[in-house]
């Protein structure tokens, strides 16, 4: 759940040989992974991804933090609580595909009715609408990711997913499908 960040932390940091943290700073960040409850193979990963935002940080003109291993470690712990983050989401996605395979539909054609209806009523919002319908519901993206990936606050996020569901429902009552 770290390696795609981590990975283009690894290309971007490769070849400067400044590395930003030291050994004994990388051995905290580890300890406070694995404390965290990431697991051992994710470990690298999460180290480059502290390395990666020190980076970043470095990049954006921001000075460094005055205690570098603290900041290490706090980023550490937030990367920890995202991981788990992510696996609960993707257990809650897991039991709510399950739960779909297990509802019984008195007929194929009335979920093709509801399939058809709702990618017509995606079609027809407006294209900043259906990009934040797409990303919450389909790849159940949070807000905040959402936002950040956009470039726009989360209340703009929030207000456009707002607008768009109430559309979508208003077609799909309008059409009786619902």
């Amino acid at each position: 759940m770290l390696r795609g960040r981590a990975r283009r932390g690894r290309e971007a940091h490769a070849g400067t040989g400044d590395d930003p943290l030291d050994a004994a700073q990388e051995r905290r960040v580890r300890a406070v992974l694995a404390l965290g409850g990431v697991p051992q193979a994710d470990l690298p990963d999460g180290v480059q991804q502290v390395r990666l935002r020190l980076l970043e940080r470095a990049a954006s003109g921001r000075e460094a933090p005055r205690d570098v291993s603290a900041w290490a470690a706090v980023v550490a712990s937030n990367l920890a609580m995202d991981w788990h983050r992510a696996k609960r989401r993707q257990e809650r996605l897991g039991e709510r595909l399950a739960a779909l395979r297990q509802l019984e539909h008195p007929s194929g054609e009335d979920s093709s009715v509801l399939s058809v209806a709702v990618a017509q009523g995606l079609d027809e919002l407006p294209d900043a609408q259906r990009q934040v319908v797409v990303l919450r519901f389909y790849a159940d993206l949070p807000v905040r990711s959402i936002a950040e990936q956009l470039g726009v606050p989360e209340g703009t996020v929030k207000s456009r997913l707002h607008t768009a569901v109430r559309a979508l429902r208003a077609r799909l009552h309008e059409d009786e499908v619902v």
